[in-house]
């Protein structure tokens, strides 16, 4: 592997590339037609080639899989769908050999309702211990038929669940999903020796899911649009949680990134205060549209409410619950917004590749960290799945006017002419989830031998961020620009130009072209929809 530029070996997470295995459907390597572990450990040679810095895996627990892993039956125990606990460790240890990282997910503010404190809590009954670790309550009106409270689900439909008994308890996600209380002791003692449990493996941070749900006003008022504060969304109390959390990631050297989804940047500044995340996603960048002026706001707020607690950004284009980029950049509004998420959305497949080719320099040469979902680096569209063949929550919740988060987690495709694409899964065993017939064109094996690829274009393209010193943290300024035109320049003489106007532009002057994300014009020009690195 090529020299790190010294700004990398400092406190990685800053300017770290890290690739997001879901892995259900990374790499199947016991043929029964789900990704697991083994599968992982097969490919980690593919991930050190890629030259990514880490790895985030979703959840790989015990779990029902009513919610893609993130209902949580036990913390400590390998979902045997993916391996053992063996296997992880073996994979934790294979992927430092291969200098790679491994970030756990860890999802706090609720558990499975399989989990063995709400089967516990269930058998109890009203006013036990038990349930004092979750919400229950009596329900409103005569006969306590009416949930508690009118608060709004994270995902489509109800929040409270009546038990046989007569009481509700609460769940923002799934029914199968009760939220935790974390005024308990138990639920904070618990989770700290979770995180310990991990980084005692040799993990080398921790994502955590939801990080600003999981503190509840203690009254459980109704919730009133347009009010001063809200009920269970990044209530005061929470920091006191991630500061006691940040003691322990410190006592391992480890890190952690929050899922933060917050409109006001003071109060999403506070969650990266030094003693407490050292990271959060930057969702107002992923929710951006394929617009100059939309961008480059973005990308100044992003950076300035970062700077007061000299936190680093991060920069995502897609997860596995947001449609593919290729797929989002070929529509006219590229905007993220579910509820535009229909099933037959008319695309551009070429013009969402052409962009999102320039997204990914464009991604790569800003400040900050970067998080790769998988697939990405091929350049996958959204699939179209199946009526009878969706498993995701979300679409049934809606009552099947959203088609749900499965088109962006299809298997991925290995081999162009092996069964199932070489995800592992033998003939007349079907993936989890079906793969488009067409994909043999993104398979890695026929990406790899193409020099013009998305595959090869990020191969080059992280290969050069690790070793260019003007890549990766560190300061940027605009440099002038025609309309449409976004324009900034990196420390050591880096300059990245995005040219997304409708016209061929004119190039700055540079002494090298360092990587384009398609051929410039036969005069030179960076054509529309296109991106360049170029060396002053």
């Amino acid at each position: 592997m090529a020299a790190v530029h010294p700004s990398r070996t400092h406190e990685w997470w800053r300017d770290a590339v890290i690739y997001q295995v879901y892995p259900r459907s990374f790499a199947d390597g016991d043929g029964d037609g789900t990704g697991d572990l083994a599968g992982v450990r097969a490919n980690l040679p593919y991930l050190r080639q890629l030259g990514v810095d880490a790895v985030w895996f979703t959840p790989w627990y015990l779990s029902p899989l009513v919610d893609g892993g993130y209902d949580v039956a036990d913390y400590r125990t390998i979902d045997p769908a993916f391996g053992t606990l063996d296997d992880a460790e073996k994979l934790i240890a294979e992927a430092a050999e291969h200098g790679i990282k491994v970030i756990v997910d860890i999802v706090p503010n609720h558990v499975s309702d399989q989990h063995a404190w709400f089967r516990a809590a269930l058998a109890a009954g009203p006013g036990s211990p038990e349930r004092e670790r979750f919400h229950f309550r009596p329900g409103r009106g005569e006969h306590g038929e009416l949930p508690p409270n009118n608060w709004p689900s994270q995902f489509s439909g109800d929040t409270w669940t009546r038990v046989p008994d007569g009481e509700w308890y609460l769940h923002l996600f799934t029914p199968e999903q009760p939220d935790l209380n974390w005024n308990h002791p138990d639920v904070r003692r618990e989770h700290e020796d979770v995180l310990r449990f991990w980084f005692e493996r040799g993990v080398a941070g921790v994502r955590i899911d939801s990080a600003a749900l999981l503190t509840k006003h203690p009254d459980l008022p109704d919730f009133t649009e347009g009010a001063d504060a809200h009920p269970y969304i990044d209530q005061d109390e929470i920091h006191d949680i991630y500061r006691s959390w940040r003691a322990i990631a410190d006592a391992y050297d480890g890190v952690f990134v929050g899922e933060v989804w917050l409109p006001d940047s003071e109060r999403f500044a506070r969650y990266l205060r030094p003693d407490e995340l050292h990271t959060a996603f930057n969702f107002n960048f992923l929710a951006c549209p394929w617009d100059p002026d939309s961008l480059r706001r973005t990308i100044d707020d992003t950076l300035a409410e970062h700077a007061p607690v000299h936190a680093p950004a991060t920069w995502v284009l897609c997860n596995h619950d947001v449609t593919r980029t290729a797929t989002r950049y070929g529509r006219e509004d590229t905007g993220f917004d579910f509820a535009k998420k229909r099933f037959g959305t008319p695309t551009d497949p070429e013009l969402g590749t052409r962009r999102a080719r320039a997204a990914a320099l464009l991604t790569l040469a800003l400040p900050g960290s970067v998080y790769l979902y998988q697939g990405e680096e091929l350049g996958l569209p959204e699939a179209d799945i199946p009526r009878d063949r969706i498993q995701d929550p979300m679409h049934f919740r809606s009552g099947g006017t959203d088609p749900g988060r499965d088109g962006c987690r299809v298997p991925l495709p290995w081999k162009a002419e092996a069964p199932s694409f070489g995800f592992g899964t033998p003939p007349g065993t079907e993936p989890w989830l079906p793969q488009p017939a067409d994909w043999a064109r993104y398979a890695v094996d026929r990406q790899s031998a193409d020099a013009d690829s998305m595959l090869t274009l990020y191969r080059t393209a992280l290969g050069l961020r690790r070793t260019h010193p003007g890549l990766g943290d560190g300061p940027m300024r605009w440099l002038p620009a025609g309309d449409g035109v976004l324009a900034f320049a990196r420390e050591h003489g880096l300059i990245c130009v995005v040219n997304l106007s409708p016209a061929p532009v004119e190039l700055p002057a540079h002494s090298a072209l360092l990587l384009t994300s398609g051929p410039l014009d036969p005069a030179g020009t960076l054509p529309p929809d296109t991106a360049a690195w170029l060396q002053a």
